[in-house]
């Protein structure tokens, strides 16, 4: 039975499926055999893997070289007893293992989302009777019996189809319903397109069928996504690997230094007790505890700002990722498509009209050659329009401010256009009432209705479907002013082939009168003497804003590549429409194919990822397989997506984007941000805000390094020296705690800098600190040196006491930090450019800090707890003097770099 269940079922004959399952088409299976089976085949669900419990999880959080830093930060103040110290360092690295254990997503739970999904009833044939059972119970073999409105509960060879049309849209990405058959189909027909199975997930929208159970839990379609879910990787993002990076560079280089002053001090004969403190000072110095602190309220902010722009951030280090990505990978349907079918062209009595407005909102206008046009003056249009809207089961709805269709989408499109007409459902239905109805049949391609007419008037029969089989059975047509006129096939085929070649699905429409005893209508009714009434196109458009969002993505660097589940030629056409660049084959943007990536190696898989801009027919296993291409490539990908198919690539890309509106809970889990409004535009949005969220980020490490390099260089000039320590370590936490917290932060609210999206992104493998800042580090740490050493040094020969002159060192650290703020509030403009008040909290912060200072200074308890002492003003204008300067020369260095750059 296990190697029976490996079958390619599509390309087997539906007898031949039965016999090998050893059931009963019409009895189906009977008791024994299904307790057999289901001991052999467990339950009808997707088994759940063991996740790290929620303690391993949490503990995982500090496994981080920051946090492993900011630990041994710790460490350092308790052996100094600086419990109150300790406690904040401490409190610090808790808060975000906090954070990150609440906002990281885990593969478990998109795992569970894809059981829930699963679960259903189905109506079963057992023992030759109906039953209804929960689909966990199903067994390969069973029959199972389908209508309108189930969920398709395992995955199924169809036996019989009665105009059966399923919703696969989160399996396959297909975007319309797709009609079902029992017949036959080639071995290598790809997912979307094996029109005789139903799978497991699906919804029935139309139709009935029987089906036999092929494949249940772990060996449905959507439980080979699971397998896939599990095995994609964890990719880090671009901060999380610069973090570390920098992490282990800052580790090595303050134990280095640590060590240096030790051997040094040792060598000059100072006692080793004095040496080890002047080491632990250097490296309570060199630790910028309050980076971490800074990075989670950054990142923070920036979720806040994403979600006002409707995008919800689910893992904190994901808003940074969107500012480096490179390449974002979409989806179609609802993304960067209305996900409502519009009908956008008209040919009618040898015219053109064209509509405006998009989705099912009846707002909008018919135009001809550029102008609106009354349908009460233009006969034919009024014809074709109204045969539409009465040769239609469904429903447009208004609720929430959207308009919204019960039924099918292409009937309801029908339905809208012809209300943008002024025609209005109720009035024409009761005008002409339906008395029978032709219902859609695959085989037939066409729907047709009787109405009956005026009191004594005859009785008229509308057609709607496929091009070709209405106008087999039309022998005339309507001319502008709707009266009849000979039949001009080719004109009408030439039109069909224009319009679909715009990448529109058309429809056909025509009538035929009937004398009034008519009181059915069957198919031999309409084989011939029909007249023919117009073309409607229509097609899921794009939306306007992703137009532009595309646009603006594509100015910024960022490649958008399509990548769908429906056809080639609509995602050709969607794609070209959008202006998303690709390599044209001369008919367009070049396409490729599921069918095609199957036979692709993995070398040139790769290639073609980099190359091509759309995918069409591909399945999950495809997406999967393409992301990961362009990460091998070097790119940052971004992913959407909003269904269970999509699930397995939105985890392994390097941000998951889900749709909030249309996405399964399984897409929603497995991403790392959902969009509240489907909108491709609010991708584009949050790139833009995580570009501003890595800036202020580079800003406040361009601003907090170089204290932290300062404070250690003068320990390290102290012991060379042989002199007293300039700075205590006490007194260096309350520099780096504070001036982080109140200045540093209020990096954090900085606005967009100009132009952010006309910059490329930055290059996955650039280091977190580029040549020109570390520059700008050592330039500043420099004038730290210089300055509070200095200072300290002509205190001391001025005979003032060591409490006092280390008071003047520590005001001289703070309010360099305080000029050097805003040279940091821009990275290569001046403040004046940026705005002086642009970022009141800046101001906020500084006013606060200066306070603290002279608290500091002149609060006895101050000098108490921090060894400080009172100043005079002498010495507040030798402070000052050198915050001034070290402002002024990060600006000449910056206005050096702009001139001549």
């Amino acid at each position: 039975m296990q190697t029976i269940l490996g079958q390619h079922w599509h390309h087997l004959d539906a007898r031949q499926v039965v016999e090998l399952l050893d059931t009963s088409r019409d009895g189906g299976l009977d008791r024994f055999e299904v307790e057999w089976r289901q001991k052999h085949f467990g339950p009808n669900v997707i088994p759940l893997r063991k996740d790290k419990g929620p303690w391993l999880r949490f503990l995982f959080q500090f496994h981080q070289p920051l946090v492993y830093v900011l630990l041994a930060a710790c460490v350092v103040t308790i052996l100094l007893q600086e419990w109150t110290d300790a406690s904040v360092i401490f409190g610090v690295v808790l808060l975000n293992a906090i954070i990150g254990f609440v906002q990281e997503a885990k593969a478990a739970r998109a795992l569970e989302a894809l059981a829930k999904s699963m679960t259903s009833t189905a109506t079963v044939v057992r023992g030759g009777s109906k039953q209804q059972l929960g689909s966990e119970a199903l067994v390969p073999g069973d029959i199972v019996l389908l209508q309108s409105g189930d969920k398709v509960p395992a995955d199924l060879r169809l036996i019989d189809c009665r105009d059966l049309q399923t919703d696969e849209s989160a399996l396959t990405g297909e975007s319309l319903p797709v009609e079902k058959t029992a017949a036959t189909l080639d071995k290598k027909s790809p997912l979307a397109e094996r029109s005789n199975m139903a799978y497991s997930s699906t919804l029935v929208t139309y139709g009935q069928a029987r089906g036999v159970v092929v494949a249940t839990g772990a060996q449905t379609e959507v439980g080979r996504i699971s397998e896939l879910i599990a095995a994609a990787d964890e990719v880090q993002t671009p901060l999380t690997r610069r973090i570390a990076k920098f992490s282990h560079l800052l580790v090595y280089i303050i134990l280095a230094l640590a060590g240096a002053t030790f051997v040094v001090g040792l060598w000059r004969g100072q006692p080793a007790i004095d040496m080890f403190m002047a080491s632990v000072a250097l490296v309570v110095g060199a630790i910028p505890e309050g980076l971490p602190a800074a990075v989670t309220i950054i990142l923070a902010i920036g979720v806040h700002r994403m979600a006002l722009r409707r995008a919800i951030i689910r893992k904190l280090a994901a808003v940074e990722t969107l500012g480096s990505t490179t390449v974002i990978c979409s989806d179609k349907t609802g993304t960067l498509t209305e996900n409502a079918m519009t009908v956008v062209e008209l040919w009618t009595g040898g015219q053109r009209f064209f509509t405006t407005g998009i989705g099912y909102a009846t707002t909008g206008e018919i135009q001809w050659e550029g102008a609106n046009v009354l349908v009460e003056h233009r006969q034919a249009l009024r014809e074709c329009l109204t045969a539409g809207l009465l040769c239609n089961d469904s429903q447009l709805q208004a609720g929430d401010g959207q308009w919204t269709v019960h039924g099918d989408p292409t009937e309801g499109a029908l339905l809208t256009v012809a209300a943008k007409a002024g025609l209005d459902t109720a009035v024409e239905q009761r005008r002409l009432p339906r008395i029978d109805l032709i219902p859609f049949e695959s085989q037939h391609q066409y729907m047709g209705t009787l109405h009956d007419g005026q009191v004594e008037g005859p009785r008229t029969a509308i057609l709607k479907g496929a091009v070709e089989r209405i106008l087999a059975r039309c022998d005339s047509m309507v001319d502008a002013n709707g009266q009849r006129m000979d039949l001009d096939a080719s004109l009408i085929l030439a039109e069909f082939e224009r319009m679909a070649d715009r990448g529109l699905r058309v429809l056909a429409f025509a009538r035929k009168t009937f004398p009034r005893e008519q009181r059915s209508l069957r198919h031999p009714d309409v084989d011939t003497g029909l007249m023919f009434l117009g073309l409607q196109g229509m097609i899921d458009p794009p939306r306007p804003e992703a137009i532009r969002a595309v646009a603006a993505c594509q100015q910024a660097g960022v490649r958008v590549k399509m990548i769908t589940g429906d056809h080639a030629f609509t995602a050709r056409t969607i794609a070209g429409q959008l202006g998303i660049h690709g390599v044209d084959d001369g008919a367009g943007l070049s396409v490729v194919t599921g069918v095609e990536l199957a036979e692709l190696s993995d070398e040139r898989l790769i290639e073609t990822a980099e190359r091509i801009s759309v995918f069409a027919r591909v399945t999950p296993e495809q997406k999967l397989r393409l992301v990961r291409a362009l990460q091998t490539r070097g790119h940052v990908v971004a992913m959407t997506g909003d269904g269970v198919n999509d699930a397995p690539a939105l985890k392994q890309a390097d941000i998951g984007v889900a749709m909030g509106i249309s996405g399964t809970e399984a897409a929603k889990e497995a991403a790392d941000m959902v969009l509240t409004d489907d909108n491709f535009a609010s991708i584009e949005a949050a790139v833009e805000e995580g570009r501003g969220v890595f800036d202020n980020l580079t800003k406040f490490i361009l601003w907090t390094l170089p204290t932290n390099m300062g404070e250690g260089l003068v320990i390290l000039a102290a012991i060379f020296a042989g002199v007293a320590l300039p700075i205590l370590p006490v007194q260096i936490l309350w520099i780096n705690m504070t001036t982080a917290v109140l200045l540093g932060l209020m990096l954090a609210f900085e606005p967009k800098e100009p132009a952010i999206m006309a910059r490329e992104p930055r290059k996955p493998h650039t280091p977190l600190l580029t040549g020109v800042l570390l520059g700008r580090i050592a330039l500043m740490s420099t004038i730290l040196l210089a300055g509070a050493f200095g200072l300290f040094e002509w205190a001391l020969a001025r005979g003032w006491e060591e409490p006092v002159a280390r008071t003047i060192t520590v005001n001289v650290f703070v309010f360099v930090q305080i000029f050097y703020l805003f040279n940091c509030r821009s990275l290569t403009s001046s403040v004046f450019h940026v705005g002086l008040f642009s970022n009141p909290w800046v101001w906020l912060g500084v006013g606060i800090m200066t306070v603290l200072q002279i608290l500091y200074t002149y609060s006895s308890f101050m000098n108490r707890v921090f060894e400080s002492a009172p100043i005079e003003a002498t010495h507040w204008v030798l402070v000052l003097a050198v915050a001034v300067i070290a402002y002024a020369v990060v600006g000449f260095e910056k206005w050096m770099r702009r001139r001549f750059n």
